[in-house]
């Protein structure tokens, strides 16, 4: 079984588990239930386990005093698809900065590099009856992991399938500007990496899995903004490729689950 190495790249310091369980949650008010990171951790792994899958790798983190959380854990089933793994993103707040929030996406082997697809996004504002509410949508939303799994299978294909001429690729450069995947700054750097890539595998031919990649090398830095990023990249490649396709998006008042239509 492949594993990733998972880095955190958000500014938070790097922790482990028992540091995650320290943190003290802030009393609850009226309006505004926090929960505790850890809480929040153990229910994710706990469904991750009641779906038969296993935490192969993980990577925690936390900043503003421990105000804000942030985690990855790899996943598997005992397989893994060929080049690349599964990844379950998980963050949580203290500071009312953002809601309690788990995306899925994968992670690629030789690179190490992450993306975020929009499959499943599932966000919970903390309100009253967030601990009521969040197990059902946590399992929700891993119950979905398989679909998921065959659905970057199918995309990870496509994007090597799919030649790339050299204007091809530079008008998905600026595509990327437009939808905020990359800042202005950066489009040197994408330039670079798609031209010479830094690791052998992505060398063999002009295709959008090159330049995917040259993006998610590139992107690497910030773990508060990857998951929008990447999923705006997904859009953007699975478009050029011809695998775009619609999403529903579940909303209540307090709480979201994104969840792409099959293709």
């Amino acid at each position: 079984m492949n594993r990733a190495n998972l880095y955190l790249h958000c500014g938070a310091n790097s922790v482990t588990r028992e540091r995650v369980a320290e943190v003290i949650t802030p009393p609850r008010t009226e309006s505004w239930v926090p929960i505790a990171h850890s809480q929040l951790l153990a229910g994710v792994q706990e469904s991750l386990s009641r779906s038969g899958l296993q935490v192969v790798t993980e990577a925690h983190g936390l900043n503003h005093d421990g105000n804000r959380y942030f985690g990855l854990l790899q996943v598997a089933n005992g397989v893994n698809p060929e080049g690349f793994g599964l990844v379950v993103g998980v963050r949580n707040s203290h500071d009312k900065s953002f809601p309690a929030a788990l995306v899925l996406g994968a992670s690629v082997f030789v690179c190490d590099n992450l993306s975020f697809s929009g499959e499943v996004r599932l966000a919970r504002k903390h309100t009253a009856h967030i601990e009521r509410d969040l197990p059902h949508l946590v399992e929700r939303a891993v119950g979905m992991l398989s679909d998921l799994r065959n659905t970057q299978e199918r995309r990870f294909a496509a994007y090597q399938a799919q030649e790339l001429p050299e204007t091809g690729a530079h008008d998905l450069i600026i595509q990327a500007l437009d939808s905020r995947v990359i800042p202005v700054t950066r489009i040197p750097e994408v330039l670079r990496e798609w031209r010479e890539p830094r690791h052998p595998e992505f060398r063999e031919g002009r295709t959008a899995w090159r330049l995917f990649n040259a993006f998610t090398e590139i992107l690497k830095g910030n773990l508060g903004e990857l998951p929008r990023r990447t999923q705006a990249l997904h859009g953007l490649m699975d478009s050029a490729c011809g695998l775009f396709r619609a999403g529903t998006v579940y909303r209540t008042e307090d709480s979201e689950i994104q969840v792409a239509a099959a293709g």
